[in-house]
Formats: C-alpha cells, structure tokens, sequence
C-alpha cells in the first residue's frame, strides 16, 4: 500500500457536521472523501430560526443544499454509500469497508452519523411534522411553538422534564405516558410546582386541521403542537466495533478536540454526547477538522 493509496481524512456522513469537516478540510488542501447514506436527521426540519445567519428561518433540506454547495466549491464530492465496516491497523490507518464500492483507506476517521429520532406511531407523521403538530426540539423551536396547547409524549419521568423546560414559553403544557407508569406523589408535585398536567397512555393518535388529537379513556385531547421525547439511536456501531467509549445513551464521548477514545477516530455532531443543535455539530466539525489537519504530516504550498 502506498502513501498515494491513503486518505488524509475520511468524513462518514453528510448532514451539517459532515458537510463543515469536509469544506474546512478541502480548505486545508487535505486529501478526503465524503460517504453518506443519505440519512441525515437535518431533512425532517420543516423550518428552523434559531440557526445562526438565517434570520428568517432554514429549512433543512434548504440547509443541507447550502452545505453542500459549499463543500463542493472546494473539490468536495459526497460519495452515495454506507460503510459497513472499519478497522484500523498497526500503522494507525483506517480501512472503510462499503456495500457498493472499494474499501477506503485514511489515515483519519471523522464519524457524522448522527442518531435516529424513535418517533410516535402516527399514519400521517410526515405531515405532522410539517405542518408543526408533532416537533422534536424545543430547544430548536419552543420559542415558535409558545402560548399555544403544547404537550410532551414519552416515558413520563422523560416527559415531564421537557415538559418544565416547556413551561418556559407556554402556560399549557401536558406530559403524555408513552408507556403505562403510576406517578408517584414526589411526580404529581413536581409536576403541580411547575404547572404541568400529567396524562396517561393515549390510547390512539391523529392528525387533525394541523393538530393532534390524542384519545384516552375518558375523552380526546387536541395539542398545537406535541414533542417526540422518546428518545434516539445513536449510528455508532462502527466507533463500537473498534471500541470507542460511550455514554449511556450509546453517543460518543470525545475529548477536547472530538477524538474519540480511538486515536485517530473523531466523532462530530449528533453522534456525540453533547447538545444536539445544528450549531454544535458545526462547532464540532471546526475542532475536528482543524485537529486532523495539525496531527497530520504538513502538506507544504
């Protein structure tokens, strides 16, 4: 294997952490791919306006297009894929096995791959999605989704915590049980504290004139806007295989550049234990490409 054969860089995933690793290394003249399965959490935003220089709200596939673009300016060419495998030998390079291609070898691994949202059972989730009846970040969008009849569905100790940090922007908020739970009397006054009304498992969900409506025993309840707190899959079952360290939660844990417990393994973005905010995941994608760039050999003009 030559040195001509190796990769600077690998970047696994192209949502907005993939995309930013992979422009900012392009910029430092670095050698890389792009994989991406084309999976990106980023294509369920509807509209966002807390993302940093669209005063007037992105939607993420818009986002997503924009990144790219970019990435593209500087020779970047996103690679439609999925890496099934990663190993690393005793010289420290990474080997990227594919379903559809040649294996890719890289002297570094950036992983992007985010997680997976486990969202409700709901015929018409795309559409509620859309049209904001079911959202999945208030801290992404509780501003937009204030003064109206929010609620929160999910695990109730779960539930009831996103329900509070709710209370900031609405007076009428509700924690929905995803699964039968009695709460008990430390719940029920946490919950009276913070002015939250607790309700049991729904015994149906539908959308209706933009709004769900939840059926439970005694009658139907409709919601401006209901928030997926069911928690996620973080996509790191590469980084696993090799090792890496995690949290609970299965995301990443990283050190102060975003390398993973694996030298010469980073991980960027949703993946990692950390807020999952598009902003973040850009920050992450500075550090970690920048750091690659310092570790690797100078690459003289």
């Amino acid at each position: 294997m030559s040195a001509e054969d190796v990769l600077d860089a690998l970047v696994i995933g192209a949502g907005p952490a993939g995309l930013t690793a992979a422009t900012y290394l392009a910029r430092f003249r670095r050698r890389l791919a792009v994989i991406d399965a084309g999976a990106s959490r980023a294509r369920w935003i509807p509209t966002r306006h807390n993302c940093p220089g669209f005063p007037f709200g992105v939607e993420g596939p818009r986002l997503l297009d924009r990144l790219r673009t970019q990435a593209q300016k500087y020779g970047v060419r996103v690679r439609e894929g999925r890496v099934t495998g990663l190993r690393r030998d005793d010289r420290g390079v990474f080997t990227a096995q594919t379903r559809d291609g040649p294996d890719l070898r890289a002297r570094c691994v950036l992983l992007a791959t985010g997680i997976v949202d486990r969202m409700p059972h709901l015929f018409e989730l795309r559409q509620a999605i859309e049209r904001g009846a079911v959202r999945l970040c208030a801290v992404c969008d509780g501003y937009e989704a204030g003064d109206g009849t929010l609620a929160v569905y999910g695990p109730l100790p779960v539930a009831l915590a996103h329900a509070e940090f709710l209370r900031t922007f609405s007076r009428d908020v509700s924690a929905v049980a995803s699964e039968p739970a009695e709460p008990d009397p430390a719940m029920r006054e946490r919950a009276r504290r913070a002015g939250v009304r607790l309700l049991p498992v729904p015994e149906a969900l539908r959308l209706e004139d933009d709004r769900l409506v939840m059926r439970f025993a005694d009658g139907e309840r409709r919601f401006d806007s209901v928030y997926a707190a069911l928690g996620g899959d973080a996509q790191s079952a590469l980084a696993t295989a090799l090792g890496a360290r995690c949290d609970d939660n299965g995301e990443r844990v990283v050190d102060a550049h975003q390398q993973t417990s694996i030298d010469g393994l980073y991980a960027i973005g949703d993946v990692v234990s950390a807020l999952n905010q598009i902003s973040v995941a850009v920050g992450h994608a500075a550090i970690a490409a920048t750091a690659v760039h310092n570790r690797l050999p100078r690459n003289w003009a």
